[in-house]
């Protein structure tokens, strides 16, 4: 069934076909139709960030922006959902055309730049939704605030997304927003991460709740740097480490249709790049700090690689695209058939 939907969608443009699937799903979800369009996927509970999932299969950001299809996304099979990214003031992101197919590489390469109606719009949403699943807010600086003045949005977001996230993710890695991944670097990141740390700090004791604090890094750096990252996201005192984002790297699609475009690469061809990043991760923290694994699972067994290389939780974006529903069962399985399952529960 999805398959024959997904032809039908893919003839229009990626960015239509997009907004009229977010909307299906939605309605779906108001209707309490989807759980009869998916077979769940079997429980396989785990406990990540103080929080219990009910399987470690989650959507990452980026598909629903606004938060407009929370409960038809989960009802999908989904152990969580991240919305977002959300920005303190409304923004309609770059011109378009700003999404590209690649279906010869199971891949897409966007550049919306953080397109979204705002953190106050999104929380409406969330309030009427009354998800009672783990939710996650991926939270971003506006495309006109200055890099140097990035902290003061981030910490809006943080303030405002509190009450209402299971967990925050600050994203730092969007390669569509000019500046933004310098964040990820030296002073300029322990400056963030120092902030985040202290505003934290004062909203668990306004709310009587301490909501943990993600990181969402890039995949493009050394494994030097990559290193120095996930140890400042610790000594820092977050609370998981999100990798990865899209890449800049044109590697496995050179030659195909819209490889040229500007923008962040997703699907297939970000796997190994991602994965690598993880294992990087896993050597430098040695279960210190939890992993969440994003990037190229367009099987169940690219889930269970992640797994395997040191993630506690996954997320897919561009897979679920190609492959519908049906792919998160799938992860939820391979996960399960892993031998030891060791690097799930953390």
């Amino acid at each position: 069934m999805y398959n024959l939907a997904r032809q039908l969608l893919f003839k229009f443009t990626p960015e239509t076909s997009h907004e009229l699937s977010l909307d299906l799903i939605g309605a779906g979800g108001r209707l309490g139709l989807n759980g009869l369009l998916a077979k769940a996927p079997a429980k396989l509970p785990v406990r990540v960030m103080g929080l219990e999932f009910p399987n470690p299969v989650g959507l990452a950001a980026g598909l629903d922006k606004n938060g407009e299809a929370i409960c038809g996304l989960s009802q999908l099979g989904f152990g969580f959902v991240e919305v977002g990214t959300v920005t303190p003031r409304p923004q309609p992101g770059n011109p378009k055309p700003r999404i590209f197919r690649l279906p010869e590489a199971e891949a897409i390469i966007n550049r919306m730049g953080f397109n979204n109606q705002g953190v106050d719009a999104l929380l409406e949403r969330v309030d009427a939704a009354n998800f009672k699943g783990v939710l996650g807010i991926n939270i971003g600086k506006n495309f006109d605030t200055p890099v140097e003045r990035a902290e003061a949005d981030y910490l809006h977001c943080l303030e405002k997304v509190y009450h209402y996230a299971s967990y925050v993710t600050v994203n730092v890695s969007s390669p569509n927003t000019p500046g933004l991944r310098s964040l990820q670097f030296g002073d300029s990141l322990k400056q963030l991460l120092d902030a985040l740390r202290l505003c934290r700090e004062d909203l668990e004791m306004l709310h009587g709740k301490r909501v943990p604090l993600a990181i969402k890094i890039a995949p493009d750096m050394t494994d030097e740097e990559t290193a120095l990252v996930g140890e400042a996201v610790f000594q820092a005192g977050m609370d998981a480490i999100i990798a990865t984002n899209t890449t800049l790297s044109r590697e496995g699609v050179a030659g195909l249709a819209h490889a040229d475009e500007a923008g962040g690469l997703s699907g297939a061809p970000v796997r190994e790049k991602s994965t690598h990043t993880v294992k990087v991760l896993a050597d430098t923290l040695s279960g210190r700090l939890p992993i969440i694994a994003a990037g190229g699972i367009t099987e169940g067994r690219h889930a269970a690689e992640k797994i395997e290389a040191g993630a506690s939780l996954v997320q897919l974006y561009t897979g679920f695209i190609y492959k519908g529903p049906a792919l998160i069962r799938e992860a939820v399985d391979a996960i399960a058939a892993l031998p030891a399952r060791g690097g799930v529960s953390r």
